[in-house]
């Protein structure tokens, strides 16, 4: 049942990437200082984006997700 005033919980719908075929990345904007995690794909190079980075504790969240290292993560802009 849904209350007015309390928020359900989310539940994970993240797409399921293969490591072997994306690679994780955080695109960064060097005006604004946004970033999102995305997957780019290897061999296309295109950029899939996942969820926007508002603070560690998002990245810890996308890093949990897919089961990667926060130094596995690179940085692009």
């Amino acid at each position: 049942m849904l209350h007015f005033f309390r928020r359900e919980k989310k539940k994970n719908d993240a797409p399921a990437f293969s490591l072997t075929e994306y690679e994780p990345v955080i695109r960064a904007s060097i005006c604004t200082g946004e970033r999102v995690a995305c997957m780019r794909n290897l061999d296309t190079g295109k950029l899939h984006e996942v969820m926007l980075i508002r603070s560690d504790a998002d990245l810890e969240e996308f890093c949990e997700t897919y089961g990667l290292q926060k130094s596995a993560v690179k940085t692009i802009y």
